[in-house]
């Protein structure tokens, strides 16, 4: 069992082209025994963003704090505190602050994107 509060995992900056005040924590991953899931904590700073991007492995979101916009396409659609959001495999997205405090969030992926390289590692950052 891994136990802690999530502050101890070092939060390292999602360092791609188009990402903006953007932090990430791996949280939970196959390091630490999980066989299926990666679990990650973004930050994204006001006025911040990740890149807009698609991919071929859905992601399980959970909006921690703060307020934003989530780009479906090319369409808005805002988020807040506690809502959710499922993102499809090859769906374009994007996260956006446009609130004045950090916009929060726990991101869920599978593990077998862990060995790919490429689109995932440039969407997310994470290693892990």
């Amino acid at each position: 069992m891994k136990l802690m509060r999530y502050e101890k995992v070092g939060a390292v900056p999602v360092d791609v082209d188009d990402a903006n005040g953007c932090r990430i924590r791996c949280l939970i991953g196959q390091d630490d025994g999980a066989p299926s899931f990666t679990m990650r904590q973004f930050e994204i700073a006001a006025g911040g963003n990740t890149p807009k991007h698609s991919h071929a492995h859905e992601h399980e979101i959970f909006v921690l704090g703060g307020e934003g916009i989530v780009m479906d396409g090319n369409v808005e659609r805002p988020i807040k505190t506690d809502y959710f959001v499922y993102v499809a495999p090859n769906e374009v997205h994007q996260f956006i602050n446009n609130g004045s405090s950090p916009l929060k969030f726990l991101c869920l992926i599978p593990h077998q994107l862990r060995e790919m390289r490429g689109t995932c590692v440039a969407a997310c950052g994470c290693d892990g």
